[in-house]
């Protein structure tokens, strides 16, 4: 690809992914119509089984009529659950047909922007644009929060106003991703998906299926921490914009001056690395009672640990397949990652109402600590057992 028609990729996947970040907004949301975090888990959960039908769209469809303009069909979906939420004033069940709308949008955008990237890049340049993408993504995902809670506190604008100004953001982000289809020549044109679920015994016996299985359990930490930060600063000086703000520059500044230097070591030793410091800034929001230093040094470590390794393992996930899988393992690496970031809110909504903050962020440790876990054990069969097929056996 040429940077200056990837650029429409990417400006088109910021404001599809400003339109997912304004998700983290919603319990801030219920909280001010008299509901609880149990509502956003309800809601996200929605949006969970919105993600299990866009991503087999994807299959589907891309093939004929292009990645990115399922990628803008998807945007187009979120425009239109937002839409719906600025109509409602109220907690009502239809917030769930919201949230599944965002769902099903972000599912089929979520897999279908990275398998334009695929048809358009090699083995070898496949990392960079992926961390390149993986930039403007975060960017996107961590500015949207702070600047809808600017609008809503700052210039006192109504939520439902502030929904429908990031559902015209979608819109325009659909026509931007509707362009790069057309701009972009492709390479390598994408295979059939529609065989996602009967690969998947192949790939389980791949090494894919390990950063498959972490992607979700990173997408916990990412979804608990950051669906949840109204709630846990609740009662401290912190404030929850200033979490997102130093992780969107942390996210953002990390990818294009740390990432070079990553690329020269090997992805396994920088995947433990990055979720040791994930881990740790997952330790320091314990601190936040006492004072606001641990907010702002968790959203540092959060942004560098998390925001870079999610780029290694989608490499990973992408590079241990077999070029007749890769589609399917990119399906499998996108449904594994919903599960995470939608499923499990509805855990952690129930663990923060019934068990308070510390449970909460207990169990997002457990998270980063398997996650962590298995990134040493994956390593270690890589360097005890004779390398002759990648596979798990080595």
């Amino acid at each position: 690809m040429r940077i200056t028609t990837a650029m429409f990729l990417f400006l088109g996947t910021l404001l599809t992914s400003a339109g997912y970040g304004a998700t983290f907004l919603l319990n801030a949301y219920f909280l001010s119509l008299g509901g609880n975090e149990l509502d956003t888990g309800f809601t996200l959960a929605a949006a969970m089984v919105g993600t299990f039908v866009g991503v087999p769209l994807v299959g589907w469809f891309s093939g004929r009529i292009g990645a990115a303009n399922m990628a803008a069909a998807g945007a187009l979906s979120i425009a239109a659950g937002f839409s719906l939420f600025a109509s409602l004033t109220a907690i009502t069940p239809f917030f769930a047909i919201g949230g599944f709308l965002i769902g099903l949008g972000w599912g089929a955008f979520y897999l279908a922007a990275p398998m334009a990237v695929v048809e358009r890049t090699s083995d070898a340049d496949r990392g960079l644009w992926f961390t390149r993408f993986g930039a403007f993504q975060m960017a996107g995902i961590g500015g949207s929060p702070i600047l809808a809670d600017l609008a809503v506190h700052s210039l006192r604008l109504p939520t439902a106003t502030v929904f429908l100004y990031v559902g015209g953001i979608s819109v325009i982000a659909a026509l931007l991703l509707w362009t790069f289809e057309r701009a972009a020549v492709v390479q390598r044109p994408v295979s059939d998906t529609r065989q996602w679920l009967r690969h998947f015994p192949a790939i389980s016996r791949t090494a894919a299926i390990y950063p498959i299985v972490m992607v979700a359990l990173g997408a916990c930490v990412f979804s608990g921490l950051l669906t949840f930060q109204t709630s846990l600063v609740a009662g401290t000086s912190a404030n929850a914009s200033t979490f997102f703000a130093i992780y969107a520059v942390t996210v953002v500044t990390s990818r294009w001056l740390l990432a070079p230097l990553l690329n020269r070591v090997r992805r396994e030793t920088s995947a433990q690395i990055l979720l040791v410091i994930m881990t740790l800034g997952i330790v320091s929001m314990f601190g936040v009672p006492v004072s606001v230093v641990f907010q702002a040094l968790g959203a540092v470590l959060l942004g560098i640990g998390y925001g870079l390794v999610y780029s290694i393992i989608q490499t990973q996930a992408v590079n241990d397949a077999a070029m007749e899988h890769r589609q399917a393992a990119m399906t499998w690496f996108a449904l594994s990652y919903f599960i995470g970031v939608f499923g499990f809110p509805v855990l952690g909504g129930w663990m923060l109402v019934h068990t308070g903050k510390n449970g909460l962020l207990l169990l997002v440790l457990v998270c980063g600590l398997a996650e962590l876990a298995l990134a040493v054990w994956r390593d270690h069969l890589n360097r005890v057992l004779p390398v002759t097929v990648r596979d798990v056996r080595g």
